[in-house]
């Protein structure tokens, strides 16, 4: 389910590159301003629950581990989450005066807040799906693994 998440950062980034490629050769349309929008959905709601998903559950498993590097590790994908909450927040006003029609172009400030937001993620999820997710499935016995999807499935209204 992290792994999934990470599919689905990936690909609003995507959509948050195409909509300003699209604002450059189409200029802004409803199909631009919806494009903000389901950027903003999307980091507005589930983003942070990965991120509280990673700082549950995956984190914690690790924190008994002798291995400093990981520690390491553990500790900068901490220090990301705050800083890509930061970068979200400038990003964010771009969008939303885009989809709620204060702007029609992305100035050359926001454009560069949203290529700083969208580079935060590339080593970010190369480590954890490198390195730190397969680390925490190794730490965590499948009671922890079924209460940790317990937990996430719960805190997003689903089905248990």
């Amino acid at each position: 389910m992290l792994e999934a998440c990470h599919e689905r950062v990936q690909r609003t980034l995507a959509l948050q590159q195409r909509l300003c490629e699209h604002l450059q050769t189409q200029g802004c349309d409803d199909s631009a301003r919806s494009a903000a929008f389901d950027v903003l959905r999307y980091f507005d709601i589930a983003a942070p629950l990965h991120h509280e998903d990673e700082e549950r559950h995956v984190f914690p498993a690790l924190h008994a581990a002798k291995d400093e590097a990981l520690l390491a590790a553990v500790a900068q994908l901490q220090a990301d989450h705050v800083a890509m909450a930061q970068r979200w927040a400038v990003a964010r006003s771009a969008l939303l005066a885009l989809s709620g029609g204060g702007i029609t172009q992305f100035s050359a400030e926001q454009l560069a807040a949203l290529d700083a937001f969208a580079a935060g993620y590339a080593d970010h999820i190369r480590t954890e799906e490198e390195w730190v997710y397969p680390a925490a499935r190794a730490a965590m016995d499948a009671g922890a693994l079924q209460a940790m999807a317990r937990d996430m499935r719960q805190r997003r209204g689903a089905a248990q």
